[in-house]
């Protein structure tokens, strides 16, 4: 085919994608200020939505959690679902505020290997709600905890008999006449006596007639509501090596956890046992070849799951098949190209983060330089490449001296699979168009002006396995085609997608910025 009939062909193939999003600005929270110095233990290192998108949760260095809650609600009208505006920001879009926060993780000391554990939270990931209350674990490096969030009524002892003014003197019972008497005689009611209660006044006193009739019970009323975080239940001393991943099972009731060489399914109910269901330890670890990086359920079938590895493969495991699941079901690799092996090529290689989309049908994987999409019906190699960091190829001996190349960088799906999201440096984000004949790609800046930075000059476009590679066009010297310089510094490392709406909250450093298309 000419060139004439290629553009031909792309421009009818881009009639039915979705036209590439326009990305505001809707709000921030821990905004920066200008030469403000970040502590450590307040930059974020997870980020997670709930299922409803309803809520937000962030874990930090520090090892704290914070939660985040919409402040628009949704309402049901028969089958017509209305979103309901409560609360907007000056842009006009809903708005999410602050709920609570709480420490979850504590720096620890393991004895017997010497072994300081940092409090970091690793993953954070929602559970299902009931009763009005929310649940979620996190995790730092060896242990894993069950929080349970909930608005509790702070109630207070009210319409007391004790006058409060004279409460510190003992004085006298509201609703009744008594007044003192110089005389040490008993208490008197009604033309009868009574001997003085312990405790009471040095003074006598004497009821009017009528008794006590105007004497009542104090009254517990609610005044206000407090938001309290407890801690459930926690799962320790099952892991050899760092905590990597956890991912909750579609049935409620069971999660997995993920280090380098193994995989455990637990019981939500259960925190002394766990089934080990993954083990890539081999028996001398001198011939150790890959670890695993990502591990995470399929979202509808409850017996399947997939997990990465330092390699570059994702393996698809039926935990139906046996009991502990060394064999998978399908693998999913890009073939090297001859030739192109180097010293880099493995650690570029090692896919640092994947994610389902929301039918099961696709996994989103994440390497070094790639963001690459998979069918699982499909083996032979992914259906989608986007290029995010191949201008820094000629930059790969740079980046291994300061060990930027081993950042472990997430990736995102939108909730109807149409688009893709990652992170970069320069606290630089991407979003992709995922549908067939798209050439959305879109490079955003975590600020106030998202389009400040954005480039859009796509590379040429090329395509193998049936596969579309998409990227951007920089400069050998780490300055792209608008001549901005790249800061290897700040990384734009954790970012998650609302499951519903094509809006984005990306961590950068210690802020958390939120974007609306």
């Amino acid at each position: 085919m000419n060139d004439a009939g290629s553009a031909e062909a792309a421009a009818v193939a881009s009639v039915g994608a979705p036209q590439p999003l326009e990305w505001k600005f809707a709000q921030v929270f821990g905004e920066r200020a200008a030469g403000e110095e970040v502590q450590e233990v307040d930059i974020i290192s997870a980020i997670e939505f709930d299922r409803t998108g309803n809520h937000l949760a962030t874990g930090d260095r520090g090892g704290r959690v914070v939660l985040f809650e919409r402040t628009d609600t949704r309402v049901n009208d028969g089958n017509r679902r209305d979103l309901e505006r409560m609360d907007f920001s000056i842009n006009g879009h809903p708005e999410f505020r602050y709920k609570t926060e709480f420490q979850s993780h504590e720096p620890e000391f393991d004895y017997l290997r010497s072994l300081e554990i940092e409090e970091k939270i690793n993953k954070i990931r929602w559970c299902q709600s009931a009763n009005g209350a929310l649940f979620l674990l996190s995790t730092n490096d060896k242990t894993i905890k069950f929080w349970k969030v909930q608005e509790k009524k702070v109630k207070k002892v009210c319409d007391m008999n004790v006058d409060p003014e004279n409460a510190a003197g003992n004085g006298p019972i509201l609703g009744s006449s008594l007044p003192t008497s110089s005389n040490s005689k008993p208490y008197t009611a009604n033309g009868g006596s009574f001997d003085r209660p312990f405790g009471s006044p040095s003074n006598d006193f004497s009821f009017s007639p009528g008794g006590v009739a105007k004497l009542h019970l104090p009254v517990l009323t609610s005044h206000e509501t407090s938001v309290v975080a407890r801690c459930r239940r926690i799962y320790a001393h099952a892991h050899d090596y760092h905590i990597n991943s956890i991912s909750n099972n579609s049935d409620g009731e069971t999660f997995i956890s993920a280090d380098d060489l193994r995989i455990n399914l637990w019981n939500l109910e259960i925190s002394n046992q766990s089934f080990n269901i993954v083990d890539v330890k081999p028996a001398n670890m001198e011939d150790l070849t890959e670890v695993i990086t990502s591990a995470e359920f399929h979202p509808t079938h409850c017996n399947m799951l997939a997990y990465s590895s330092s390699k570059g493969a994702i393996r698809l495991i039926d935990m139906r098949q046996s009991a502990l699941c060394d064999t998978h079901s399908k693998l999913f690799e890009e073939q090297e190209v001859p030739g192109s092996r180097s010293f880099f090529t493995e650690i570029i290689a090692s896919i640092s983060d994947i994610k389902f989309a929301k039918d099961g049908r696709h996994i989103l994987s994440r390497d070094y330089m790639n963001l690459k999409l998979w069918d699982i019906n499909m083996d032979s190699g992914p259906v989608a490449s986007f290029q995010v960091h191949e201008y820094l190829r000629p930059k790969l001996c740079d980046l291994y001296e300061n060990d930027s190349i081993f950042d472990k960088f997430e990736c995102c799906l939108s909730g109807d699979g149409l688009r893709a999201a990652t992170g970069s440096y320069s606290n630089l984000y991407r979003v992709f168009g995922c549908s067939k004949g798209s050439v959305e790609a879109t490079t955003l800046e975590a600020t106030k002006n998202p389009m400040r930075r954005q480039v859009q000059t796509p590379s040429r476009s090329s395509r193998a396995l049936g596969t579309l590679s998409r990227g951007f066009r920089r400069d050998n010297n780490g300055v792209d085609t608008n001549g901005n310089a790249f800061d290897f510094t700040t990384k734009l490392l954790h970012l998650a997608w609302h499951p519903t709406e094509n809006s984005l909250a990306c961590a950068a450093s210690n802020s958390l910025y939120m974007y609306r298309a």
